[in-house]
């Protein structure tokens, strides 16, 4: 079972739509036990990194999330809020990984929000299996991770930033594979099979 965490952030719908297609079986809940006995979870986001930390702090799912061993895979806010600090909001993390979200600075060149396909590249992880560099994924974000050692994806808006990260049993996406066709069902496969 695959629990997909709500902690009121944003659209779940895409993400449930992906899971369908892929024939897994799943659940939306905010319930610890539940959470703790799933054997994938997943905390997808869509929103503001402060609202995000400060809705888990609401639910008491900070130390949950933590100490979960099984794969976790966040998604956007989901991926940010499990740094160690967001420039939004100005907020402390999860501190899963050791990395930190800054914005984007606007640019003739560099747009915000960064909306859109965009490459990923530096591919270091069984979550992009079967998958080349320079893939196209989708992205909606005004914020993003820094590089750092946790980095197994990058891609590039002005700078070059982690698009995926990687802690011991916890992962992230910045980019969401489940609006980014054949190649993001291809990660969230591979997820479920981790």
């Amino acid at each position: 079972m695959i629990a997909i965490i709500d902690y009121k952030m944003g659209n779940l719908r895409s993400v449930e739509n992906a899971l369908k297609r892929l024939g897994a079986e799943f659940c939306v809940t905010a319930d610890e036990k539940i959470i703790r006995a799933a054997d994938r979870v997943l905390l997808p986001g869509v929103g503001n990194a402060a609202e995000a930390m400060q809705n888990l702090r609401d639910a008491d799912l900070v130390d949950v999330i933590r100490s979960l061993r099984r794969p976790v895979l966040g998604i956007c806010v989901g991926m940010q809020v499990m740094c160690r600090h967001s420039e939004e909001g100005d907020v402390d993390c999860l501190n899963i990984f050791d990395s930190r979200v800054k914005r984007f600075v606007p640019a003739p060149d560099v747009k915000v929000p960064h909306m859109g396909w965009n490459q990923i590249g530096n591919l270091e992880s069984k979550l992009f299996k079967g998958l080349d560099g320079g893939s196209y994924v989708y992205f909606v974000h005004s914020y993003y991770p820094e590089l750092c050692p946790d980095t197994i994806a990058t891609s590039r808006h002005g700078v070059m930033f982690s698009a995926a990260l990687k802690y011991e049993n916890f992962y992230g996406t910045q980019f969401h594979p489940e609006k980014s066709g054949d190649v993001g069902e291809r990660i969230i496969e591979n997820f479920l099979k981790l």
